[in-house]
C-alpha cells in the first residue's frame, strides 16, 4: 500500500496564508451579496454578475454551483469534502466536467455562502468557474506519472493559477478564455481545441520551452489553435501569455458575444499578423519584471516532487497471476490501466460511465470510497480526466487487484476508458437553460445497446461526444463521433458527425446529413459501428477506416432507409 503523512499529500500545491486569507475574504463577501439578494435589496439583473463571479449559475430547476479543480488534481481530503456537500446540499450526487471541475446541480442560494466556506476549509474554491476571465488551467490527467512525459505540466499550470487569479487586466475580457497546458507529446490535454494551448517540451540541451497555439475552440464556430511560436524559454513564459491576452483584450470584439473569443480574433486578423502583433507586445514585456525566475520555478515544482515510490520490479509474478485467474480484473487491466514511468506501479483509471449511467456522475458515497482507496493506493492523490472520469496515478501493480476488488461492488468497475461505452455528455436540457436536447439519456441508451465488454473491446477505440446545444460543453465536434442536440419546432433531434479528433492531430467532424430523433441517433450509431466491423483492415481504429473510405459507406448507411 502506498502511504503519506496525514494532512499533507505529494503532487498537490499548498495553499499559504495570502492564499487562505484571499478566500476567506471573498466568501464573506458573497455572503453580503447573498444577504442582500434574499432580502430584496439586489436585483437578479443586478446579483447576476456577482454570483457568476463566484461560479453561481441559475439553472433550469435550480442553482449551479461549478467548483474548481485546478488542473483537475484533488487531494483525498478534497474528494471527501466534495461528497459532504453534495450530501448535505445537494441530492447526494456531483458532476465532474470535461474542465476537469465538479458541479453541482441542485443548490439552494442560501446555502451557497456556507458551501463555499466548507470548500476553504480545504484550499478549495469556486472562483473564475464562469464569466469572461482566465477559467481554471486545465492539464494531462496523467501529469507527473506518464512513462512519455517530458515535462511536468501542473508546474506551469499552478504558475498560471498563482498569476491569473484576480488578474485586474484580465478580469474584464471579451469573453471567457481556457488555457490547456500538457508536457507529454501524445497530447491528453486537447490543447488545440483551447483559446491558448501550450505544448511544454525540451530542447537538445535539456533546456525547458513551450509551444504555443492560439485560437482553437469549439461552440458555434469551432476553431483548431493555430501555431504562433514554436519555442518560448521558460523564464519568458508568463511574459508570452501575458502578450497574447494583451492583444486579445484591447483587440476582441465587446459588441457582439458572438463573435468575441479570441478564435474568431485570430480568425479574421490571421494567425501570422495576430502572431506578429503577439510578438511585438511580448518584447515590449521582456525584462525583469516579466521575467520567471528559475529560483520560483523550483519552489513551486518542490510541490510537484515525486512521491516516496518503493523501489519495485517491473513486473509481479503475483500480478500475473491474478490476472490469468481472473478475466474480468484482466479485462480491467488491459482497458483502464495504464503504464507508469515508476517500475511496478501503474496508472489507474476509475470509469463514471456504468452501462446505462449518467457520465461525469458520482454519488457523495463514490467520492468517498475513492477518496479512501486513494489514501490507500495512490498516496491520497486524485485527478480528474478531461473525459469525466477518476484517476488513481500511484498504484503498485501488486494493489490494483484489490484495488479492482474495492471498485467493482460500487458501480467503479467497468472496463471501458477510450471505448465505446467512455461516452462524454455534458448536463444538456436535464438541466441547462441553454440546451436544445437532452444530452443524458441519449448517452446512457447508447451506453446500454453498447454494454457487453466483449464488444467494446471487439470495436476497439471509439469516442462518442455528446453536447446539448451547439456551445458545445460536450465536445461534440472532435469526437470520434459527435451527436449535437437541436430543436426542430420543440422536438429534440441529434446531429451526427464522425471524424473529429482531440489530440495534436486536431480534426473538427463532418457532419452527415439531417438530424435524426433519439431512437434513431442510437440506431445511428449501431450503423456506424456496423459499417467500420465489417470494412476495417488490419488494426485499423474507426477513424483510420474513416479516413481511407470517406464518409461516404457511413453516410449511405444511416440515410439509405429515409
Amino acid at each position: 500500500m502506498n502511504h503519506i503523512a496525514p494532512g499533507r499529500h505529494a503532487g498537490v500545491y499548498h495553499y499559504d496564508e495570502i492564499d487562505r486569507r484571499f478566500i476567506t475574504e471573498r466568501v464573506e463577501q458573497f455572503r453580503q451579496q447573498v444577504t442582500r439578494r434574499l432580502a430584496g435589496e439586489l436585483s437578479e439583473e443586478e446579483f447576476k454578475p456577482l454570483r457568476l463571479m463566484n461560479g453561481l449559475y441559475l439553472q433550469l430547476h435550480a442553482y449551479m454551483l461549478r467548483v474548481a479543480v485546478p488542473y483537475g488534481v484533488l487531494t483525498s481530503t478534497q474528494l471527501r469534502k466534495l461528497g459532504h456537500i453534495g450530501r448535505r446540499y445537494d441530492k447526494g450526487y456531483g458532476h465532474f466536467t470535461t474542465r476537469q471541475n465538479l458541479q453541482f446541480n441542485w443548490i439552494r442560494l442560501e446555502d451557497t455562502p456556507d458551501i463555499l466556506a466548507d470548500l476553504a476549509e480545504v484550499d478549495m474554491h469556486a472562483l473564475q468557474t464562469s464569466g469572461n476571465c482566465v477559467r481554471n488551467v486545465t492539464t494531462d490527467q496523467y501529469v507527473g506519472a506518464a512513462k512519455d512525459e517530458l515535462v511536468d505540466g501542473r508546474v506551469y499550470a499552478e504558475i498560471l493559477r498563482q498569476w491569473t487569479t484576480a488578474h485586474p487586466e484580465f478580469t474584464y475580457l471579451p469573453r471567457k478564455f481556457k488555457i490547456a497546458i500538457t508536457g507529454s507529446p501524445n497530447d491528453r490535454a486537447a490543447v488545440r481545441a483551447h483559446d491558448v494551448g501550450v505544448l511544454a517540451k525540451r530542447n537538445e540541451a535539456g533546456e525547458i520551452g513551450f509551444t504555443f497555439y492560439v485560437g482553437g475552440g469549439l461552440g458555434r464556430s469551432p476553431f483548431i489553435g493555430k501555431l504562433i511560436k514554436d519555442w518560448v524559454a521558460e523564464e519568458d513564459f508568463v511574459a508570452y501569455l501575458e502578450a497574447i491576452l494583451r492583444v486579445y483584450n484591447q483587440h476582441g470584439r465587446r459588441d457582439n458575444m458572438y463573435k468575441a473569443r479570441i478564435k474568431i480574433l485570430v480568425h479574421e486578423m490571421g494567425a501570422e499578423k495576430f502572431g506578429a502583433e503577439v510578438e511585438e507586445e511580448f518584447q515590449a514585456l521582456r525584462g525583469p519584471k516579466y521575467r520567471l525566475p528559475h529560483e520560483v520555478v523550483e519552489e513551486i515544482r518542490a510541490n510537484y516532487a515525486p512521491p516516496p515510490f518503493e523501489t519495485l520490479p517491473a513486473t509481479s509474478l503475483d500480478f500475473e497471476q491474478k490476472k490469468a485467474a481472473n478475466p474480468d480484473f484482466a479485462r480491467w487491466v488491459a482497458v483502464n490501466v495504464a503504464e507508469h514511468r515508476a517500475p511496478g506501479y501503474a496508472i489507474a483509471t476509475i470509469s463514471l460511465k456504468p452501462a446505462g449511467g449518467i457520465p461525469g456522475d458520482a454519488s457523495s458515497d463514490q467520492m468517498d470510497l475513492v477518496a479512501d482507496l486513494a489514501d490507500r493506493y495512490s498516496f491520497g492523490e486524485i485527478r480528474v480526466s478531461h473525459a469525466q472520469n477518476l484517476v488513481l496515478a500511484h498504484v503498485r501493480q501488486d494493489d490494483l487487484f484489490a484495488l479492482w476488488s474495492a471498485l467493482e461492488p460500487a458501480g467503479l468497475g467497468t472496463a471501458n476508458l477510450g471505448l465505446i461505452g467512455d461516452i462524454i455528455a455534458c448536463p444538456g436540457l436535464d438541466y441547462c437553460a441553454l440546451a436544445n436536447a437532452r444530452a443524458i439519456p441519449l448517452a446512457q441508451k447508447i451506453s446500454a445497446r453498447f454494454a457487453d465488454p466483449e464488444r467494446q473491446r471487439a470495436i476497439g477505440e471509439l469516442g462518442i461526444k455528446i453536447s446539448g446545444c451547439i456551445n458545445a460543453c460536450g465536445h461534440h465536434h472532435v469526437g470520434h463521433i459527435g451527436l449535437l442536440g437541436v430543436d426542430k419546432k420543440g422536438e429534440e433531434f441529434y446531429q451526427i458527425t464522425v471524424g473529429g479528433d482531440p489530440t495534436l492531430t486536431t480534426a473538427i467532424g463532418e457532419i452527415l446529413g439531417p438530424s435524426v430523433t433519439e431512437d434513431a441517433a442510437v440506431d445511428a450509431i449501431e450503423g456506424l459501428v456496423n459499417v467500420y466491423m465489417e470494412k476495417r483492415e488490419g488494426g485499423e481504429r474507426f477513424l483510420d477506416t474513416l479516413k481511407r473510405l470517406g464518409p461516404a459507406p457511413f453516410k449511405e448507411r444511416i440515410y439509405a432507409a429515409a
